[in-house]
């Protein structure tokens, strides 16, 4: 496959008509039912999605992590089946594929077929084409409080309609660029799936070698005794070009021109990735939803109290107001058990050669899964950079 030509001999000439989404689409805000009434909440059976089932489940789900009774759905409305929900604040951009009637939270925005276009879209082409807009998204953001998208110019974003005088030709176009974007998409789910099983494995591992029953030589010791915490320094934006990598809640965002850590676990303070570890390695900035973990214990060796924070479930701990979050007490609660320094080494290195082969990114499966995921990404906007008329250029910038 040739990149623009190979795109050119699929559409054959065809031509592509450019509509905005709103004509295309019925538009909807998701919503939070009330929490203070019990009754939306209990033995719920309509799928109610967050951002927690893309992250934990994918993007085209058929279940979503939580349910809420008929009764708190406003009007008995659901969204339809087969209609992609997009997320326009907080977190912009992630998209997903709903298979089942659901209702989402007020995050997304639900894009439905309008009816005289069902029979004219493959509904994995759509699924498709929303990278493109949310590549728009990201880069059209108003902020108040938090980034929101601008939905003025979301409703006049132009989606395609390929050969809209031969609707039979249009879905057999559509489902080739389907069938070769499902092959990359599988192929980097095979690997991500073998990649969790090793995960998997080295997670049980570690937490073997890191059980032990008090004894000679061995000792009870607080999280709280090992580290002392800190949070991270404010909202600060990552800048282009910084010398030192930016951790947010779970790993690398960004780049910046200070530092405030160095060498240094960092665990997720707010939000969806309250609890997440992360080890932050050299010089580094952590962002306010950050925890910065200072090490202070000669009793442990560093690398050693890595792996015990890692076996930590901090997450599940997370109190909840507005968002989950971590506090130091939760993070220095935990009583472990810590042996010699030998053994200490000696585990450690142990530890060190699975980690490598689960989390590198310049080794094994984690590195060809990132070069696959590009292929596949480089492809995809080949795949769907159809040509614009300058009419339609100027109505989409």
């Amino acid at each position: 496959m040739s990149g623009v030509s190979f795109l050119e001999k699929l559409l054959d000439g065809v031509a592509v008509e450019w509509k905005p989404v709103s004509e295309i689409f019925h538009l909807k805000n998701g919503y939070t039912p009330s929490k203070s009434n019990g009754e939306h909440w209990a033995d719920g059976t309509v799928p109610w999605f967050r951002m927690e089932d893309i992250r934990e489940n994918g993007q085209i789900l058929g279940d979503a992590l939580q349910k809420i009774s008929v009764g708190a759905v406003k009007g008995g409305k659901l969204f339809p089946a087969n209609s992609i929900l997009i997320s326009t604040s907080a977190t912009i951009g992630e998209h997903a594929l709903i298979t089942v009637p659901h209702l989402a939270n007020q995050r997304f925005t639900c894009l439905t077929l309008r009816q005289e276009y069902v029979e004219k879209f493959d509904i994995k082409f759509i699924f498709y084409y929303c990278f493109v807009l949310a590549d728009w998204c990201k880069k059209n953001t108003t902020k108040s409080s938090f980034a929101s998208v601008d939905m003025d110019g979301f409703r006049k974003f132009l989606f395609p309609i390929l050969c809209p005088e031969n609707p039979q030709k249009s879905l057999e176009i559509q489902a080739e660029i389907v069938r070769i974007l499902d092959s990359f998409t599988e192929l980097t789910a095979e690997l991500t799936a073998e990649l969790t099983a090793r995960k998997k494995q080295y997670n049980y591992y570690r937490d073997k070698l890191l059980s032990f029953e008090e004894g000679e030589g061995v000792k009870p010791m607080s999280i709280g005794e090992i580290y002392d915490f800190q949070y991270g320094k404010g909202n600060t934006i990552p800048k282009e070009g910084g010398q030192y990598p930016v951790y947010g809640s779970n790993g690398v965002v960004g780049t910046h021109h200070e530092y405030n850590s160095e060498d240094s676990p960092v665990i997720g303070h707010i939000g969806a990735y309250a609890g997440i570890v992360n080890w932050g390695k050299g010089k580094h900035f952590v962002t306010y939803n950050g925890v910065i973990c200072k090490h202070k214990s000669k009793e442990v060796h560093p690398q050693f109290a890595y792996y015990i924070l890692l076996a930590q479930d901090f997450g599940s701990k997370a109190k909840n107001s507005s968002q989950p979050f971590v506090s130091y007490e939760t993070l220095k609660e935990p009583v472990v058990l810590i042996p010699s320094l030998a053994e200490q080494a000696r585990i450690v290195a142990i530890l060190d050669k699975f980690d490598a082969l689960t989390s590198s990114i310049t080794e094994g499966l984690p590195r060809e899964i990132e070069l696959r995921q590009k292929q596949y990404e480089y492809y995809r906007d080949l795949l769907l950079s159809f040509p614009k008329p300058e009419t339609a250029l100027a109505a989409s910038a």
